[in-house]
């Protein structure tokens, strides 16, 4: 339990007592995604002081990946770049101190936790390697099933003296929280502390992200946003932080960049999670000198009584062919293809979407040509592979006028559906494996509520007059971050002043939206407003159909689709347009 000086004494979540009176913990993140920057971990040693670095390599799509590699070989499943990182990291990681925690074991944590034992072997490197699993949950019908464990386990192998921490399927945040908790001694009940922890926690788990990384003004970073470089978080006892890069790293770290982070992938306020649910409306981003955002005000509650679950599974098969359609009757160039195919390989599973990139008048072909791209999915290998693309490569010189295709006929490839489950929280086995082996149960949370329910935020004003008004790009006053939540996409959308974010409030509604970006007019469209942020979110359910490893969007993971909003013409009150615009 938690003392007055931020001492933990032993408890139900503590391997012993242990003395965390330090003030500061200074922890960096070296990996947003699996296929990072691989010099990142390098960069992040020799760049400046730090306690623990943290490493997330896990997406949806990644789980369904290593699940992929481990029905070929059950001695795989985890992130086996991280391997060829620690190569020549993992001597300067034990010179300088520097912990390590990755979730890099993905379905295999106690293999990669033996690999990286026998690479510090190799190198004659001492180094304690604990691991946490019990995140894989047993579901016969599915490729993978895990559950989305907390920070107890990580901070149980810490505190046991671990060098190198492993982990399965841990929230993203969670290799941040853990740390923090063995550092100061939190428990179950310290919720404020908690959810602080797990907005530095969300704020450093896309790496760049938040340093400058798909900033909406990129143009505005000191260096163009060419190289920024990966963040690190100061955490403190009372769950407060201040967000820093190591100095003479590229991009910026302002209240903006960390904005836009915050807003990523999240759905209402209360952000869940399995040791506490975090109330981003509460959070609070102050400027605390250059490079530095400071992190305070996080307010905590109960965790739910349920973890999500991620559930992969194989759909079938797919296969794509896109058609160059140049100059005039483009739609019914796009018609005599689709009855063509339609009548070869039948309707079942055939989607055609037309791109319209074509210009009128235009002396280039690429600039006169309109995209029909032509997608397959089927539970047969064989329809979806030669069967299709062989068809379509066949109405070269039997379609229409100029009929050419950028695509080469191929065999299909196996896709994943994603769904979200949920399970009990004294449903999993979360077990801390200690470097001497001794396998630690981290029980579940003592206290939980109820998941909160929540429809969204109504519009809460009406705005300043309307006119007068110019027709302007809605990206000269607000910035944005999209992304995906299995089948579904969030969009966060921030105003630059006080002034703006009156205008956006009472503005951007559901309806706007829908009007803005007509895909999701028939799509269930929950709105939330984060005043402190000067933010409003949508969570656009279904956007992505059956999510990222199936659709067959353009934009699979939604990630420009923020960007597509900032670009539309809108009729914007004249005197909240930035000075200097054209």
């Amino acid at each position: 339990m938690s003392t007055g000086d931020g001492v933990r004494t032993a408890d139900s979540t503590s391997t012993g007592t242990v003395d965390r009176t330090r003030a500061r913990l200074r922890v960096g993140n070296a990996s947003g995604f699996y296929g990072d920057r691989f010099s990142a971990w390098q960069e992040m040693l020799d760049g400046g002081e730090l306690d623990v670095l943290t490493g997330d390599y896990l997406a949806e799509l990644t789980l369904l990946i290593l699940g992929r590699d481990r029905m070929r070989d059950p001695d795989l499943g985890y992130a086996r770049t991280f391997l060829r990182q620690l190569e020549g990291t993992l001597g300067t990681a034990q010179e300088r101190g520097v912990r390590i925690v990755t979730n890099a074991g993905g379905l295999n944590p106690a293999g990669l936790a033996a690999a990286v034992r026998s690479l510090a072997q190799r190198l004659g490197l001492d180094l304690k390697v604990g691991y946490v699993e019990g995140d894989s949950l047993s579901r016969p019908d599915a490729l993978t099933a895990n559950a989305y464990l907390g920070a107890f386990g990580i901070a149980a192998v810490l505190d046991a003296g671990a060098d190198v921490v492993v982990t399965g399927r841990v929230t993203d945040a969670s290799l941040v929280v853990g740390p923090a908790i063995a550092r100061f001694g939190w428990d179950r009940g310290d919720l404020d502390a908690l959810a602080g922890a797990t907005v530095a926690g969300h704020l450093l788990e896309c790496g760049t992200q938040v340093t400058g990384g798909n900033f909406s003004f990129f143009t505005e970073l000191p260096d163009g946003g060419h190289r920024p470089g990966f963040p690190l978080a100061e955490l403190h006892a009372d769950g407060s932080s201040v967000l820093t890069k190591h100095p003479g790293t590229g991009g910026a770290v302002t209240v903006e960049t960390v904005t836009a982070q915050l807003l990523y992938e999240v759905g209402a306020p209360a952000y869940l999670g399995p040791d506490v649910v975090t109330h981003l409306d509460s959070v609070h981003l102050t400027p605390d000198g250059p490079d530095r955002v400071r992190v305070s005000g996080v307010r905590g509650t109960p965790p739910p009584e349920t973890l999500k679950v991620g559930v992969n599974n194989l759909g079938g098969f797919r296969n794509s062919m896109t058609f160059v359609l140049c100059g005039l009757d483009i739609p019914a160039k796009a018609a005599l293809v689709r009855g063509q195919l339609e009548e070869t390989v039948g309707k079942d599973g055939l989607e055609f979407v037309l791109a319209r990139t074509d210009h009128p008048d235009t002396a280039d072909t690429e600039a006169a040509s309109a995209l029909l791209h032509v997608h397959l999915r089927d539970g047969d290998k064989a329809r979806a592979g030669r069967a299709f693309s062989a068809a379509a490569v066949e109405l070269a010189l039997a379609s229409y006028p100029g009929c050419t295709l950028t695509t080469l006929p191929g065999d299909a490839s196996p896709y994943g559906v994603f769904t979200a489950d949920t399970v009990a929280q004294d449903g999993v086995a979360h077990v801390a494996v200690l470097p001497d082996d001794t396998r630690v149960p981290i029980p579940p949370p003592p206290r939980t509520q109820p998941t909160p329910t929540s429809s969204g935020t109504a519009v809460s004003g009406e705005g300043p007059a309307a006119y007068p008004t110019r027709r302007r790009p809605l990206g000269e006053l607000v910035g944005a971050r999209s992304g995906d939540k299995g089948g579904d996409a969030n969009l966060g959308v921030w105003a630059r002043t006080d002034a703006s974010w009156e205008w956006l409030r009472g503005w951007l509604t559901v309806e706007r939206l829908a009007e803005l970006l007509p895909e999701t007019a028939p799509l269930t469209v929950e709105r939330y407003e984060l005043p402190n942020l000067r933010a409003v979110n949508f969570m656009i359910r279904g956007l992505l159909g059956l999510g990222v490893a199936a659709t067959t969007r353009f934009d699979p993971q939604a990630k420009a689709l923020g960007e597509l909003l900032r670009s539309r013409m809108v009729q914007i009150p004249a005197e909240l347009i930035p000075e200097g615009a054209s």
